[in-house]
């Protein structure tokens, strides 16, 4: 009987989901050694990413419970994942997605990171803000964002800390970076721009991270601004023109890899969303208008709900949104048709991301959680 070489089971392997992969990690110890290799892995998500296959929307319902759903394919159903902290009723956001890995900050404000492929996490060591016994007592914005850095090949966590004082006036920032490889916080440069809301979570698009800011206390524009992840610097970027006499409610999310501005306004008898995307990162003048969306439906609730757009169709002709009413559909570039998404048992939702499932592995040396409680030190 012909047995299969291993560079063509490796090629075969390459287009599994992640849940075949781990169940023929058992065929044999060469297999085994071969899936959890690190090139394999990476080839895997490459492939992935390429074909915009294994990916899904990650849904949180109610306070700690996630399901997932694949919208690319039908029938389309939700899927319960395991939390990663057992039965434990811990509120849990999403402070961001990357290759599979998400970030979650629970009401203690304890971090995780977790791969529901996998159903590996670990908890994320503490680290204190360096504040003043006295200052301590003020309120503070707090913005974290989650990415890869393709040149140090590591999984980086950025946590900025600001502290208000009376009349606008602020008495503290810093900026720390949690590094995946070493497992452990480092203090970087501190930032010079001024935080918006009580806690914000950034945007990866262009192996950076991205929040809306104020450059001054003062100031009613809102600015762009970028944290390389890779220089671990921060730099401004210039958004589009806009008509700033409407009332806007707009904000920054990533689309196929690209910052994609959202703006969503009350035009006469009508709800305008528009989505803009940056072509060239960077560039002001790359800034493109995809969609000019009229939605009359959603007068009486603006600007309470506004839509999102969450990814492109496979080919890339359509436009995925999800919005604060709990749906979602398809939008057609072309003929600017709209197409609700049939989703069975969709959870009445708080978070949305779309994540690829994955191999990708944490911190071997960093507290594992399986399905318990971390003990606590």
């Amino acid at each position: 009987m012909a047995t299969l070489s291993h560079d063509l089971a490796i090629e075969i392997l390459r287009g599994l989901s992640v849940k075949d992969l781990l169940r023929f990690q058992c065929v044999s110890k060469l297999w085994c050694s071969s899936i959890n290799d690190s090139h394999f892995i990476k080839l895997h998500l490459s492939d992935s990413l390429k074909t915009i296959t294994n990916h899904s929307l990650i849904l949180r319902k109610s306070r700690y419970d996630f399901v997932s759903v694949n919208v690319y394919d039908s029938p389309k159903t939700t899927q319960r994942l395991n939390h990663p902290l057992g039965e434990q009723k811990k509120l849990h956001k999403i402070l961001g997605s990357c290759n599979g890995l998400l970030a979650l900050i629970d009401d203690d404000n304890r971090i995780f990171l977790w791969n529901p492929s996998t159903r590996k996490s670990q908890v994320l060591p503490s680290t204190e803000i360096d504040f003043s016994s006295a200052s301590s007592f003020f309120p503070r914005s707090t913005y974290y964002g989650f990415g890869y850095d393709p040149i140090s090949d590591d999984y980086k966590l950025v946590r900025m800390v600001q502290l208000h004082g009376n009349n606008k006036g602020y008495l503290h920032s810093e900026a720390k970076v949690y590094s995946l490889r070493s497992n452990c916080w480092r203090r970087i440069k501190d930032f010079c721009f001024y935080l918006i809301l009580h806690r914000k979570f950034g945007i990866l698009a262009n192996n950076a991270l991205h929040w809306m800011v104020f450059k001054t206390p003062q100031s009613w524009k809102q600015n762009l601004v970028g944290f390389d992840l890779g220089t671990e610097e921060f730099r401004f970027l210039e958004l589009p023109d806009l008509c700033l006499d409407k009332l806007f409610c707009y904000d920054i999310k990533a689309m196929g890899g690209y910052n994609c501005l959202t703006a969503t306004f009350r035009d006469s008898n009508d709800v305008v969303a528009e989505v803009w995307i940056m072509k060239e990162y960077g560039v002001k003048e790359s800034w493109v208008k995809l969609i000019s969306w009229n939605q009359p439906h959603l007068l009486s609730c603006f600007p309470s709900v506004v839509v999102v757009p969450l990814a492109f169709s496979k080919n890339g002709d359509k436009v995925l949104f999800s919005s604060d009413v709990h749906t979602f559909v398809w939008y057609d570039l072309g003929s600017k048709k709209v197409e609700k998404v049939g989703i069975r048992d969709v959870p009445i939702i708080h978070d949305v991301d779309l994540y690829v499932q994955s191999l990708v592995p944490l911190n071997s040396n960093a507290l594992m959680i399986n399905n318990e409680m971390p003990p606590q030190g």
